[in-house]
């Protein structure tokens, strides 16, 4: 595995060294970087000239100006990047820095959630072929894959931004409202659990009854200004999430696996009501921001740690499946803690900010105040191009999906599993599943590498500042240096991506080998 590790790497530099040549090459032959200085009528245009002649090389030959890139990118793998500067003067590294920051917060969620929501309904898809949940899916999944980005956007910006700070004031739901979105949930999880009619109908009753209440209630309590969350609230997600983790892989029959997420959710339970009063603390200097981050990411691999040793000490013969549905219930539970310290401080950012949900840049300018208000702020901005790009990465999910579940279910191994008398469940997650996610792992891991690079119209929409922007500012003004820094990290996230794609088969498939 090492040689072939090192093949793939070797392999992967020399692309990145060619790809660079070419990148460059076709920069600076793209325009004439002087040209907004040669139609000015600035009295010091000709000192101008000479500056940023002198700035981006322009005086020497191009194969000279690219070697001298090539060896500060090179000073990256001892931790020294040089990467020049742009025809402002600007340091290329800090220009980077800040970009692919902006742009892995706005991509990293949207393909987390991606994945997520578009293997899981890929899944659904697959087990009821041909039912009325399958169709309706496969149509909206070919509609939101048809859908202009920019177009989508602008329609976020209306409905998700505009109307709902508009409606945030009094968030109130009418009865007609109530009841619109009870049905919609009511048939939809009814045509994704199927069975007979009588279940269909006990399933659509009791979702009705349900989402009905919790939106009364909502309502009654103004939920979405002071939203009712803390400890009890957190208790009670933290067990479901428990219990479904055992269900999902080994059922409730095997007591090592039942014992090891057991105690996960203990701990998590008993950190969280430790921990929460500190966290809660309201910080309102900078300088402290950075190490309440610190903190919450120290914690995060903190409860990861425990949740590996609960899986390898109780997990006995079953230590792998223990080891994985503890982790899982580890993360799961550290989202709803961290989405639960972001709701306790709704109340308080609406205070301060009464239109939430932002339309444009990546954060409130000049915006002041705690820490979790500025979390929140943060996260707003994320609300409308996250989704943007999340539909149309969750349709192309759905149909990979579906489509690899079909061709493993048909196979004869899955055939003889069922006729050996193992469960649907079992035969689902364990046999199906794991084959089906082969295919996915190369989608996966470029899709992301890809995103990286920037979401150019996404950004542009929505005006961050990202990868997306360097690359096009950089390309419109002629100068090499911030599009060189830009393919530097989106071609070494696409070889890197396809390197782990790679060990991720060897993973997935024992057959599969260097």
């Amino acid at each position: 595995m090492l040689k072939y590790v090192l093949k793939r790497l070797g392999q992967s530099v020399l692309i990145l060294l060619l790809g660079s040549l070419v990148m460059f090459v076709l920069v600076i032959n793209s325009g004439d970087p002087l040209q907004d200085l040669r139609e000015s009528q600035d009295p010091n245009r000709e000192n101008r000239i000479a500056q940023r002649t002198a700035i981006m090389g322009l005086d020497k030959p191009w194969y000279v100006r690219y070697f001298s890139w090539l060896g500060g990118a090179a000073k990256c793998f001892i931790g020294r990047c040089d990467l020049g500067n742009n025809r402002e003067g600007q340091s290329v590294n800090a220009l980077v820095a800040s970009a692919a920051g902006s742009t892995l917060r706005l991509v990293t969620l949207a393909t987390l959630l991606a994945i997520v929501i578009g293997i899981t309904l890929g899944i659904i898809t697959a087990i009821r072929q041909y039912s009325g949940f399958d169709y309706a899916v496969t149509f909206m999944a070919f509609v939101f894959f048809s859908l202009p980005v920019f177009w989508f956007a602008v329609l976020l910006k209306h409905y998700a931004a505009i109307q709902f700070n508009d409606w945030i004031p009094s968030a109130h739901f009418s009865w007609q409202t109530i009841v619109i979105a009870a049905v919609a949930v009511g048939i939809i999880l009814a045509a994704a659990l199927g069975g007979s009619l009588r279940r269909r109908l006990i399933t659509f009753a009791a979702s009705f009854a349900v989402v009905a209440g919790v939106l009364w209630y909502m309502d009654a309590v103004q939920w979405f200004r002071r939203p009712a969350v803390g400890i009890p609230m957190y208790i009670l997600a933290v067990i479901g999430v428990g219990i479904l983790a055992v269900m999902m892989t080994s059922g409730f029959k095997n007591p090592r696996v039942r014992n090891a997420v057991g105690v996960t959710v203990l701990v998590a339970i008993v950190g969280y009501i430790v921990m929460r009063p500190t966290l809660m603390m309201p910080r309102e200097d900078p300088a402290t921001f950075s190490g309440v981050t610190w903190t919450l990411i120290v914690l995060f691999f903190v409860s990861i740690v425990v949740a590996v040793l609960a899986g390898q000490l109780l997990g006995g013969f079953s230590r792998r499946q223990a080891t994985f549905a503890s982790v899982v219930v580890s993360i799961i539970a550290s989202g709803i803690a961290f989405a639960d310290l972001m709701l306790s401080n709704w109340a308080k950012y609406l205070a301060v900010q009464p239109r939430p949900i932002a339309t444009i840049a990546s954060a409130t300018p000049n915006f002041r105040s705690t820490y979790w208000n500025h979390m929140i702020d943060t996260a707003t901005h994320l609300v409308l191009p996250t989704c943007a790009l999340m539909v149309v990465s969750i349709a192309s999910y759905i149909r990979y999906t579906r489509a690899s579940m079909l061709e493993v279910l048909r196979q004869d191994y899955v055939r003889t599993a069922r006729s050996k008398g193992i469960s649907e469940r079992k035969v689902i997650t364990r046999h199906a599943l794991r084959n089906a996610l082969i295919p996915l792992a190369t989608i996966v891991a470029f899709d992301f590498a890809a995103l990286i690079g920037g979401a150019v119209i996404t950004e542009q929409v929505f005006g961050w500042k990202g990868m997306g922007d360097l690359f096009q500012t950089g390309l419109r003004n002629v100068d090499p240096m911030p599009v060189m820094g830009f393919f530097l990290v989106a071609g070494g996230a696409a070889v890197t991506m396809n390197l782990i794609a790679d060990l991720v088969y060897a993973v997935l498939d024992p057959r599969i080998s260097g």
